[in-house]
């Protein structure tokens, strides 16, 4: 008699699946606490290296109050986009997982106490501390690159301006945290001209005119020597007292071919302008690499999202963009997960198919998926909106290690259905009917399924609640499994049998026909 509302309660759950499983956000590896972090330090254009030093303290400073620091060091002059006199970076190492338990000791609350407090008392310079990226070699950092191309030849100062009014409008954004750039565009420079004709007239040679300029104010290699046991080489460079300042271009000679000593203020003239140190390309493109990182309890398919919605309402036509990192894999793996899982089904259907030479039981068998499927989903949204709220952990969502669990679950939600219908086969075969052999197969594989379903819950529950080192991937791994495996057990004891009795009876009602025809 409840037949009937549980076949129409299946109904609507495969279209709530469907719903669900597009509501629920997107990502592709979640972020972890490795047990490291970096930070980007980034002092104003044209300053020395010694000023950097001096900020470099001052985020050492920083580092020192946090307890959870084990170590750090930094490297002045160094970074990722480029070396420069005004950028810095910081490794820092956090102790063992087992010193600092719990959320407020993560590294996800190390980011926030930094950026949000401690870095912004530092004068003269800005500091980023960001996580470390959830696969290495996919990314330089944890979080999304988005590539800024100027793909018709402007003028570098609309690329930046373009850049400018991106950064403000991303950070306005509630799925993004921050949004930021190591590219600077008013590096103070000095271009040096040599005056190529009056070298000529001199009787010098412009290579002897750079390898002066190279080996006073940059270095030069000499040659090597021994001393005791060890081999050094040798390197030429002026005292920093003289080459600190332009006009020391003036003091420097070089020795023209009539063994004349030519000062080089009469060979070069100096022009002052201000510009870009390091100049990147993406795909051919001049472009200007954009970091960010989603906010708390977004995911990094809604902060892609964001930055695509962005880019379409503030980016001039001559402008473009590309993902690059985790965020250029995760777009081109999102359509791909639907292909994998749909292999994944017919192939056990074949296999069910071949094992039972029939197409009808294992139709029955795979409708029991998207119970499983529903169960996953719903489990991901219940811990990231229940568990999770408020908290300070990654937000879990519908990533590959979800994927993989939808995998799994295709063959851990099948066997259930297997137990029944392969009893009921036995059944119908002695001569029962159709129902009876249905409902006394639900009956007697009650026990065992329920015996194997929690054995198998209570061997996944570690993932569920695991900690420390990868513990964000296991949680998106446990949690879809634990909840697909816990619904499609209870659900499928009442909607096998159901299933059984009905695809049997078309089936025989099919071939009752055929027979008269």
């Amino acid at each position: 008699s409840i037949r009937p509302f549980v076949l129409a309660s299946f109904a609507g759950l495969i279209c709530f699946t469907y719903f669900l499983y597009n509501f629920v956000p997107t990502g592709f590896v979640p972020e972890e606490d490795q047990g490291y972090f970096f930070t980007i330090v980034q002092a104003p254009d044209g300053v020395s290296l010694n000023y950097t030093d001096k900020i470099m303290e001052q985020v050492g400073e920083k580092m020192s109050k946090i307890d959870e620091i084990d170590g750090y060091f930094t490297l002045s002059g160094f970074g990722f986009d480029g070396n420069g006199s005004n950028r810095g970076f910081v490794f820092s190492k956090l102790k063992p997982w087992a010193r600092r338990p719990g959320e407020n000791k993560s590294v996800y609350s190390i980011l926030g106490r930094l950026n949000d407090s401690s870095f912004r008392e530092i004068r003269g310079a800005r500091a980023f501390a960001i996580n470390a990226p959830p696969v290495r070699g996919l990314s330089t950092f944890g979080g999304f690159e988005f590539q800024l191309q100027d793909r018709r030849g402007l003028p570098i100062s609309a690329l930046v301006e373009n850049a400018n009014k991106i950064m403000a409008a991303a950070s306005e954004r509630p799925e993004i945290s921050a949004a930021f750039t190591q590219f600077a565009a008013n590096t103070p420079q000095i271009e040096v001209e040599v005056n190529r004709d009056r070298a000529k007239a001199l009787n010098i040679d412009v290579d002897d005119i750079f390898n002066t300029l190279q080996s006073y104010l940059g270095s030069r290699y000499v040659n090597d020597f021994v001393l005791g046991q060890r081999q050094y080489r040798v390197y030429i460079q002026a005292e920093g007292n003289y080459r600190t300042n332009p006009d020391d271009i003036n003091k420097l000679y070089v020795r023209s071919g009539n063994q004349e000593l030519i000062p080089l203020a009469n060979l070069v003239n100096l022009k002052e302008f201000t510009g870009p140190q390091i100049i990147t390309h993406y795909n051919l493109f001049r472009s200007i690499n954009i970091q960010g990182n989603p906010a708390t309890g977004y995911s990094t398919g809604q902060a892609i999202q964001a930055m695509e919605e962005v880019a379409a309402e503030i980016l001039s036509p001559a402008f473009g963009y590309e993902w690059t990192g985790t965020a250029l894999e995760e777009k081109n793996s999102g359509g791909q997960s639907a292909i994998i899982f749909s292999l994944g089904l017919i192939m056990a259907f074949l296999v069910l198919a071949a094992q039972y030479e029939s197409f009808i039981d294992p139709f029955i068998i795979m409708l029991t998926v998207p119970l499983a499927i529903f169960g996953a989903i719903l489990a991901i949204w219940l811990r990231a909106n229940i568990w999770q709220a408020g908290s300070l952990w990654p937000l879990i969502n519908n990533d590959v290690y979800c994927q993989v669990g939808l995998v799994m679950l295709i063959g851990l939600a099948s066997k259930n259905a297997i137990l029944i219908v392969e009893y009921a086969n036995q059944l119908k075969e002695q001569g029962l009917s159709v129902a009876k052999a249905a409902i006394k197969a639900g009956q007697e594989r009650f026990r065992p399924i329920l015996m194997t379903a929690i054995s198998s819950l209570v061997g996944f529950l570690p993932l569920v609640t695991a900690s420390g080192a990868g513990a964000a991937s296991r949680w998106s791994l446990g949690t879809a499994v634990f909840g697909g495996l816990l619904f499609a057990t209870v659900l499928s004891l009442f909607l096998v049998p159901s299933l059984y009795i009905t695809i049997k009876n078309i089936e025989s009602y099919w071939r009752q026909g055929k027979v008269k025809e």
